[in-house]
């Protein structure tokens, strides 16, 4: 079950405060399935989302330093968007970070479809015994 991440307060640094939000989502999780040790968060990121998977997963480390969840796991999963057009399906001929306008083999026009995920897909931990 994934988990939508809220947009956060503003914050001088984008990424760094989605990963605080990250956190506590995580350890909201953790509480509720009964409590322990954080080791690992799965996320999914699309490209659309306006997350740079390489600045979120420092930005973990910085927050998770010196806490309880200190050497968990940011695990990424980057999706790309995809462009389709109505006629021809799925258009691969786009360079990453590019958008077309008209299909490439029919010219029709193209919609975008996905990548704009922001989620956290799984939390893993380790039970405390008492």
């Amino acid at each position: 079950m994934a988990t939508s991440v809220a947009a956060p307060d503003p914050e001088p640094v984008h990424e760094t405060a989605l990963a605080a939000e990250i956190l506590k989502i995580a350890r909201a999780s953790v509480r509720t399935s009964g409590g322990g040790r954080l080791t690992a968060v799965s996320i999914v990121v699309g490209e659309l989302s306006a997350v740079e998977p390489d600045l979120i997963a420092f930005a973990w480390e910085a927050v998770t330093n010196g806490t309880d969840a200190a050497g968990s796991r940011l695990e990424v999963e980057f999706r790309r968007a995809r462009q389709t057009c109505r006629l021809c399906g799925d258009v691969a001929e786009r360079a990453a970070g590019s958008w077309l306008r008209l299909c490439p083999r029919c010219q029709e026009p193209l919609r975008v479809e996905g990548g704009d995920e922001l989620d956290v897909a799984r939390v893993t931990f380790e039970e405390i015994e008492a």
